[in-house]
């Protein structure tokens, strides 16, 4: 950077504020001064406090922002001869929103922060002026900024589906060999020599115990793409709440007992049948469920209740909440778990299992939990207090349907 004075500082300043007369050019000219940079100098760095105003008297400039901390940026525009930079940032006292940058050989008209305050008080055209070119600008970086995402959300749109399709590939692949396999262990399960063999016994129990829950995966992962696509096909029928939980608790005994979690249901008197989707309701209640036990440290308690509640439009349904004594979770998650394959901290740190402490999972459980809720015109959320693995405030899961839900009617 060096000094230099081959440009009229008057005539500049006309060119930048069409609104000033000539004793009010000449007061910023006294204030100002001419500076040259080479190519590719940054002038402004975005993100830091700086405190000089610049004009562009001669070459061009590039203005950018981060869109990434890995380095990626966009052009926001181009600037050459008579353009402002860095007056948002002095007048509201902030850190820069871009950078500047030199593209080719550039003169700089600057004035200081405290001289360009004080222009400003004694200029109300000036401020004036400064404040339509910013406002201009701000619309121009916004039309930016929405054409950009609208770019990024057609992106992110076509891998949503390809994972999806992936996903639904991947499990119709799986499901054969999975249902050869189990079929070979029933079969070794009938000859004479494995049933007098404890150590081989122990073994096939394993691999059927393996096949089932990759079993239940595979199921998990078309369920869910049936429930992306809106093709669940619910057919409707009546379903006993209170039957469904007591069933799905009982299949869980022995996760329960090796994890010493209690479980508590309380129901209404009255709690009457719904008229849905029975296999899916199931579902939903099943995640919600083991969802509450993955997430309560052992020797924990979970409450299940049931409740008649209005819904929208005065429709009469039921609710039923879970409650855990768990480890709890941040609000900006209480949204995001219900997203398809979102994982709340760091899935490397999770143990694996079905019903372990914090145990991994494909992130699909809530997503169906979701997906079913709306089909049946019903909602779920959750309300906790915040994580904390050593107070465990616990969380609470709510799952509203209609008593009659808009479904198909099953067949009899």
């Amino acid at each position: 950077m060096k000094k230099s004075s081959a440009h009229d500082k008057v005539a500049l300043l006309k060119m930048a504020f069409t609104g000033l007369d000539g004793d009010e050019l000449h007061e910023m000219a006294e204030l100002s001064r001419f500076c040259s940079y080479s190519a590719d100098y940054t002038v402004c760095h975005e993100g830091e406090y700086e405190n000089t105003f610049y004009i562009v008297a001669d070459g061009k400039v590039v203005i950018t922002q981060k869109t990434n901390d890995s380095g990626g940026e966009r052009i926001l525009r181009l600037g050459g001869q008579g353009d402002m930079i860095g007056e948002i940032a002095l007048i509201q006292s902030v850190p820069r929103s871009a950078s500047v940058r030199t593209t080719s050989e550039c003169v700089m008209l600057e004035i200081g922060k405290k001289d360009f305050e004080v222009i400003l008080k004694r200029n109300p055209r000036m401020a004036m002026d400064i404040t339509r070119i910013t406002l201009d600008r701000l619309r121009a970086n916004d039309k930016i900024a929405i054409k950009d995402l609208q770019k990024t959300n057609k992106v992110l749109r076509q891998l949503d589906r390809n994972k999806l399709e992936f996903i639904q590939v991947a499990a119709h692949e799986l499901r054969t060999p999975l249902t050869v396999l189990k079929g070979y262990v029933d079969m070794l399960h009938a000859f004479p020599d494995i049933e007098e063999n404890e150590a081989l016994r122990s073994m096939l129990a394993g691999i059927s115990k393996g096949a089932d829950r990759m079993h239940e995966v595979v199921n998990t992962m078309l369920d869910v793409t049936r429930i992306d696509k809106n093709i669940l096909n619910l057919a409707a029928a009546p379903v006993l709440v209170k039957l469904v939980i007591f069933d799905i608790v009982v299949s869980l005994e022995k996760n329960l007992k090796e994890r010493n979690v209690e479980v508590i249901i309380n129901h209404i008197d009255d709690m009457p049948n719904i008229y849905a989707d029975p296999s899916m309701i199931e579902k939903a209640l099943y995640h919600l469920i083991v969802n509450a036990i993955k997430y309560t440290p052992d020797g924990g308690e979970i409450r299940i209740s049931t409740r008649k509640v209005m819904l929208k439009n005065e429709i009469p349904g039921i609710e039923i909440s879970i409650r855990d004594t768990g480890i709890g979770l941040d609000e900006e998650h209480h949204q995001l778990i219900f997203e398809k394959f979102y994982q709340v901290g760091s899935v490397a740190l999770h143990s694996s299992g079905k019903t372990a402490f914090k145990g991994g999972g494909a992130g699909l459980g809530l997503a169906i939990v979701q997906g079913v809720a709306q089909a049946h015109s019903g909602k779920v959320w959750v309300e906790s207090n915040g994580y904390d693995e050593g107070n465990c405030p616990g969380s609470t899961f709510y799952l509203q349907l209609p008593i009659n839900a808009p479904c198909e009617e099953g067949e009899d």
